[in-house]
């Protein structure tokens, strides 16, 4: 038992940093590199190959086998999940999904 490789898409990727620029606009800079900071160990503690998330319930992913996960109660992480390795694939807004 280990720990998959994990790879984040640009999509992913972007809408961590539009999320971080949003917060240091509001005059926040330590908060938003904290937020960046805190969503990328997420992302690696994802890499655990014991633990499986369920398949995610907003369709298009759905039809895209995405696995789901919720993220600080305000985020969804969409990943697709293989035997060696996860790929994020997207991080938004957990009311963009409603």
């Amino acid at each position: 038992m280990g720990k998959r490789k994990v790879t984040i898409l640009e999509t992913a990727v972007t809408a961590i940093t539009d999320i971080a620029l949003f917060i240091e606009g509001q005059g926040l800079p330590q908060t938003a590199k904290k937020f960046v900071d805190d969503a990328f160990e997420f992302f690696e503690k994802l890499s655990d190959e014991t633990v499986e998330h369920r398949p995610c319930s907003y369709n298009f992913w759905k039809d895209l086998n995405y696995r789901c996960v919720t993220y600080k109660k305000k985020y969804v992480v969409a990943y697709i999940s293989w035997e060696k390795e996860i790929i994020i694939c997207d991080f938004v807004s957990a009311k963009l999904l409603k």
